[in-house]
């Protein structure tokens, strides 16, 4: 092979390898590398099998075939060796790096003996000494030896040398070391120093491959230990984020799957454990598989506590698994591993560990994460209480408490009065008892429940007391009504009605019990209301309210019962209110009723109406209101709020916190909403849409993973028939904006083109052109230049239609940047930005009439001449003729100093925009050598900003003082007068005058 064809070839091999190195994780990338080694072979250049044999390195290394490195670093070694000359500067470095490798990676390898690591421990000390790098990376790794086997004072000596020792360029990324050692002081049981360590990682001041990935998996437990868990839960979702493509981070996810089992979200960690199930198998690196099945373990254990050992899981492909049954595999597997690295290390400690972190316990009962997992397990099953040595309250002490939770309406009178008639099986009880059980077991039965209220009724007719039996029945003929039998109901009320009132005329019942039989007729009478908005029925319906107000009002007393039989009936007066119109007589009368129940010591029957009133507010205008009605409701609700209600009103304070600004606090209740209504089995509906207002606040907050992990959680149930159209599109459209933000520009245009194929059949197509104009520029940074014009071209029609001209201008002169791109490119781009300076113009001049508009408009036309000088720069190419160059930067100068003109045209709005030009036309002068020009323009900027003497007429409003070499810009009054400029003391204006200070020096140097 000659020399010009085998350069050629290996520079064609480099590029093979550059182009795998950007392929995914996993075994194809390697086996592609295996045959690039070999092609290397071929072409008889060392350094070429060089290049090869760490490409190699490095696709193994980050894979989950780690333990193929060994090979290939041996063979590099021996060729180090034998011939150091045929190594560049880079392979030379990229050798000795790579030892760290090594003696580390060896660690992860059971079958390794310890003695042989311990001699590449002292190789590579040898080697960095002899090439005169620090002892840094060396005690790093003497330290990662030590921790592993359990050598806590040699680990604890190392540790604090390695951080001793000087930073050189073979000591591990600033973001690597932070985290190990953030790892050893949570090992060591400093969690707050691991995490002060972890938080220049974790805020993304230093990063790499694998960080802040590794830091947020490990920062997890740490997080719930110290109770944190809100950081916890952002961190789980943007680092699972991070390490669910990456092959070789088995034991990050181990992490993530740990968190799960930890803080109560069993299904999720299924969920993790079914997207990797080669995870339970690749045996290319047994220290994460021990740790992966470790937290597996944990995971089985968990649910099997939680009696779901029998549920269907996901594990080792083959067969199915309980979760039971995975415990057992997943504990011997984990253990076997441990054992086998304990048998090489001489020591225990690894078995000791995998046995711990098995046996954790959760750290929190219930951290909801925003995310929908898919129930594959139930909700978690209560453990049964501890037994009890005292003894059971006897029957009386049983009915006592019944009747006291009944009389004061408490939520959980039913069930004390079932407990009542299990203690009273095989015993004799009095009618009265007989009765209160019966009408307690018919509340519960609901509409089943009819025939025990007439029993009911007859047990207190039997017990000397026909008022109450005359109250059951009307319960009886309520529940009636609810079954949508109003006549009937009615019918069945009419006579105990009469009765009722005949009794009390002649004291042969009391004020409860009068009181009960008239509510359940009002009750009637509002459902007949629910069924028909006919007058008559507003009215007989308002004339029983009233009567029952005007036999109770001011002789409730202690009494609970009469004074809930006041609130319902004001609750009643605000429905009728509301359907009659009167919104705010309505409110005014919900309050009362919410405040009667609450006073009365009865807050949980407050939630029903402190929700509409919210509503009621809401519709008034007064989001005050509205956000105080809710607050109150939940508060109120307590722990009785059913898990759907509890849903609906953290999802509604949301909305209204959020409009408040206050999206911190609304993307807590956010999150709660999409719990509750999870828990509530309405996580396709109400869920969805909790975890879309939620996504939409994570972004407000720019917290872009966790908000795009929740939006792609949501987007796979929300629906344009459940959820309306425009939620998905705001769900995709804000999914696009934070994989755009996340640097996934691929990712974020397929989801801002679905969302414009949806609002492209909207009537207003304002959406529609945004979208696609967001799209066009994900293409454009996803290296897709023809796809990106075809969508800008899209948005230019649409911009154009409807009469944006803005828009129309912005996509043109994307076309031109992206046409620049292509080959033979030039000309294309100059038409197309010379089109939009054509529709720039001709749009300021239709709107001379709006002055505002105009002046928008003549920004654009700065910056659109501007762009064009920028673009015919760019243009030039490097191998045209001297006279073709001139020419070019002579009409890229023109345009820029139109540009300068527009800009000058608006004043002080446009003084950044001016200057950035100016200093465009300076360097363009200076590259047509044309330095007084150049000078002249650098010396504008300054003067513009009052960082330098600008001479005129011999005065000088601002002037230089020189003091001990150092220039400082200070205002020098001349004659009492000044110009207002802006001073040099904001971030632009300090880049411009710098920038004109270097150009300034240069052309004085060039003059001279």
């Amino acid at each position: 092979m000659s020399g010009t064809d085998g350069s050629a070839a290996f520079d064609a091999l480099r590029r093979a390898m550059a182009e795998n190195a950007e392929e995914p994780e996993g075994p194809a990338r390697n086996a592609r590398a295996e045959q690039l080694l070999t092609e290397a072979e071929k072409l008889n250049i060392p350094l070429a099998v060089i290049e090869a044999l760490g490409h190699q390195l490095k696709v193994y290394n980050y894979s989950s075939e780690k333990a193929k490195m060994f090979v290939p670093f041996a063979r590099l070694l021996r060729m180090w060796d034998e011939h150091p000359e045929d190594f560049d500067e880079y392979e030379t470095h990229s050798l000795h790096w790579v030892f760290k490798w090594m003696t580390t990676g060896m660690l992860a390898q059971p079958h390794i003996p310890l003695a042989a690591m311990e001699k590449w421990l002292g190789e590579m000390e040898h080697r960095y000494r002899l090439a005169g790098h620090s002892e840094r990376a060396v005690r790093s790794a003497e330290y990662s030896v030590a921790a592993h086997i359990g050598d806590l004072a040699r680990a604890e000596r190392a540790y604090t040398a390695w951080l001793a020792a000087d930073r050189d360029a073979m000591a591990d990324c600033h973001a690597c070391e932070l985290h190990e050692q953030g790892w050893w002081q949570s090992q060591r049981g400093r969690d707050e120093e691991a995490l002060e360590l972890w938080a220049p990682v974790l805020a993304g001041e230093f990063t790499c491959a694998h960080e802040p990935h590794a830091a947020l998996a490990s920062s997890l437990v740490p997080l719930l230990r110290l109770g944190r868990p809100d950081e916890a839960r952002a961190n789980h979702l943007r680092g699972f984020r991070l390490v669910r493509s990456m092959e070789s981070m088995r034991g990050a996810y181990a992490d993530h799957v740990e968190f799960c089992a930890l803080s109560g979200n069993e299904a999720r960690g299924l969920e993790l454990l079914a997207e990797r199930p080669a995870y339970f198998t690749d045996d290319g690196h047994p220290r994460s598989k021990l740790d992966f099945m470790a937290v597996v373990t944990l995971l089985m254990d968990r649910l099997t506590e939680l009696g779901l050992g029998e549920r269907s899981v996901p594990g080792p492909a083959g067969r199915s698994w309980t979760a039971a049954e995975l415990a057992v595999h997943a504990r011997g597997e984990a253990l076997a591993l441990a054992a086998r690295f304990d048998e090489r290390n001489g020591t225990a400690h690894v078995s000791e560990r995998a046995r711990a972190r098995m046996a954790q316990r959760p750290l929190v009962e219930r951290l909801p994460l925003g995310v929908r997992a898919a129930r594959t397990v139930s909700a978690p099953v209560v453990a049964p209480p501890a037994p009890v040595t005292t003894q059971e309250p006897d029957l009386p002490t049983l009915i006592a408490e019944a009747r006291q939770l009944s009389d004061t309406l408490q939520p959980n009178a039913v069930e004390a009065w079932a407990a009542v008639a299990r203690a009273a099986q095989g015993m004799e009880l009095d009618p009265r008892d007989r009765a209160e059980i019966a009408d307690h077991e018919a509340m519960d039965l609901g509409p089943e429940g009819i025939e025990l209220f007439e029993q009911a009724a007859e047990l207190y007719t039997e017990a000397g007391d026909p008022g109450e039996a005359l109250a059951a029945r009307t319960r009886a003929a309520y529940v009636r009504a609810l079954t949508g039998e109003v006549d009937e109901a009615l019918a069945a009320v009419a006579g105990p009605y009469d009765d009722i009132l005949a009794l009390y005329a002649v004291d042969g019942t009391g004020v409860p019990q009068t009181a009960s039989v008239l509510m359940s007729r009002a009750r009637i009478l509002m459902r007949r209301v629910h069924e028909g908005e006919d007058e008559a029925f507003l009215s007989d319906a308002e004339s029983a309210v009233r009567e029952v107000l005007a036999l109770v009002e001011g002789r409730t007393g202690d009494d609970v019962q009469l004074a809930a039989r006041v609130a319902e009936a004001q609750a009643m007066l605000a429905e009728l209110a509301a359907r009659t119109g009167d919104l705010e007589t309505a409110a005014e009368l919900f309050a009362w009723a919410a405040e009667g129940f609450v006073d009365a010591g009865l807050p949980w029957f407050a939630v029903e109406y402190e929700a509409r009133l919210a509503g009621l507010r809401h519709h008034l205008g007064d989001p005050a209101g509205t956000e105080r009605a809710l607050r109150a409701a939940l508060e109120h609700g307590g722990p009785h709020l059913e898990a759907a209600g509890r849903a609906q009103l953290h999802l509604q304070l949301a909305e209204v916190v959020g409009g408040r600004g206050l999206a911190e606090e609304a993307a807590e209740h956010a999150l709660e909403a999409a719990h509750w209504a999870d828990e509530a089995g309405q996580g396709r509906t109400l869920g969805a849409l909790a975890r879309h207002q939620l996504g939409g606040f994570l972004l407000r907050l720019c917290r872009w993973a966790e908000a795009a992990e929740v939006l792609e959680s949501a987007l796979p149930d929300l629906s344009a028939e459940t959820h309306g159209d425009g939620a998905v599109v705001q769900a995709q459209w804000w999914l696009g904006d934070c994989l755009s933000e996340l640097g996934e520009h691929r990712e974020a245009a397929e989801r801002r083109l679905q969302a414009a194929e949806i609002a492209r059949h909207w009537p207003e197509q304002h959406d529609h052109a945004t979208l696609a104009h967001l799209a066009a520029e994900s293409l454009g940074a996803a290296g897709l230049p023809a796809e990106a014009d075809q969508a800008y071209t899209r948005a230019g029609d649409l911009w154009r239609g409807l009469g944006n001209v803005h828009g129309l201008i912005r996509s043109l002169r994307a076309r031109a940047w992206l046409a620049l791109r292509a080959d033979d490119g030039a000309g294309a781009a100059r038409e197309l930005m010379a089109d939009a300076v054509r529709e720039c113009e001709a749009a300021v001049a239709d709107a001379a009439a709006d002055e505002e508009a105009r002046q928008r408009l003549v920004s654009e036309l700065g910056h659109s001449h501007r762009q064009f000088g920028d673009l015919l720069a760019r243009s030039v190419a490097e191998d045209a003729e001297d006279d073709s160059i001139r020419a070019v930067l002579e009409e890229a100068l023109a345009q820029v100093a139109e540009a300068i003109v527009v800009f000058t045209s608006l004043g002080d709005s446009a003084l950044d925009a001016r200057t950035g030009a100016e200093l465009a036309a300076g360097w363009l002068a200076a590259d047509l050598s044309r330095p007084a020009e150049a000078a002249a323009r650098a010396r504008a900027v300054l003067d513009a900003y009052g960082a330098a003497g600008a001479a005129d007429g011999g005065t000088a409003l601002f002037r230089r003082d020189v003091d001990g070499g150092t220039g400082q810009a200070r205002r020098d009054v001349d004659g009492g007068t000044g110009q207002a400029r802006r001073d040099a003391d904001d971030e632009t204006a300090q880049a411009r005058c710098a920038e004109a200070e270097q150009m300034l020096a240069l052309m004085e140097e060039q003059e001279d």
